[in-house]
């Protein structure tokens, strides 16, 4: 199992840290926008996420 998981944990790291590196004004504005909204837009967000995540997991495996 760690060789799956470690290295989706190194690819997430490397997605995680390309817009701050390519485009730091863009990462900020977006945080800024971020804490703006309520917890029950947020939540829709991050199940967003998830879902397409595990959309593509399907689709790609």
């Amino acid at each position: 199992m760690t060789d799956i998981l470690i290295p989706a944990f190194a690819l997430m790291l490397i997605m995680e840290g390309l817009l701050p590196f390519i485009a730091p004004a863009l990462w900020r504005d977006t945080f800024r926008r971020m804490i703006q909204f309520t917890d029950g837009q947020l939540r829709f967000t991050g199940l967003a996420l998830i879902l397409a995540g595990m959309i593509s997991l399907m689709i790609f495996q």
